[in-house]
């Protein structure tokens, strides 16, 4: 049974006082995994977190260093003792301009840096009322294993967030998370994954009145967690029920 993993990703949020207040309200939790993925800002105030808490980031440049300003790269995500890095969240994709293979990229640059990446993909409402969520999200992952190899993947978290549920009160249930994890778990199977131990985390509007529903399906491996990750009683909240 692959242990769960809950990441807190705050987004555009945070402050240097009240990082700290809620920082001083979380407490480990046990039978999980959990991160916080900060803004690059807090790197180093978060290098002082509870102990029971990795740390985070929520983007990486896809180069390795040079005159690429306004980037951070692998390497100095990893100096201040980031684990993961969040990489094609629904926000970059959709705001930024990030393409499948632009993801990829940063994939590749995280784990060549010695650091997780949690590869976010899902579809739009559109594309979920058209029948096509599966080819796209296959398709976002194909660009991934083209550019990582199956064994790069299998070394990666994945992370399902359809896009028509993040921010926006919406949660798929319990039944249609856990009917695309499971698809997502027979397509890398069938590309030749070693999937038996690649955690695919279910973010989209996740909180602690559905977190233990949904963390009971056999296919989601955790949460990739907005909002409610910014509240200290929810977040601890979801762990618990991660952590059961």
């Amino acid at each position: 049974m692959i242990k769960k993993l809950v990441a807190g990703n705050w987004k555009m949020n945070g402050g240097l006082a009240a990082n700290e207040a809620l920082l001083a309200a979380l407490r480990p939790v046990s039978g999980v995994d959990v991160a916080l993925c900060v803004p690059h800002p807090y790197l180093a105030q978060l290098q002082r977190r509870p102990p029971g808490f990795e740390l985070g980031a929520q983007d990486v440049s896809e180069f390795a260093a040079g005159a690429y300003t306004g980037e951070v790269s692998a390497a100095m995500l990893a100096d201040f003792g980031c684990r993961y890095v969040i990489v094609g969240h629904s926000e970059r994709r959709a705001l930024f301009g990030e393409d499948d293979a632009t993801v990829a990229r940063k994939a590749c640059a995280a784990l060549s840096g010695g650091l997780v990446p949690i590869v976010c993909v899902g579809e739009t409402l559109d594309e979920r009322e058209a029948g096509e969520a599966l080819a796209v999200i296959t398709r976002q992952l194909a660009a991934v294993v083209e550019v990582l190899g199956k064994e790069g993947l299998s070394r990666s978290v994945l992370a399902y967030e359809p896009v028509w549920a993040i921010g926006s009160g919406r949660s798929a249930t319990a039944e249609q998370a856990e009917e695309v994890h499971a698809a997502i778990r027979a397509w890398l199977v069938e590309q030749g994954v070693d999937a038996t131990g690649v955690r695919i985390l279910y973010g989209g509007s996740v909180k602690p009145d559905n977190a233990m529903e949904l963390f009971a399906m056999p296919n989601v491996d955790g949460g990739l967690i907005g909002g409610a990750s910014l509240v200290a009683g929810d977040f601890m909240a979801i762990c618990r029920a991660a952590g059961v």
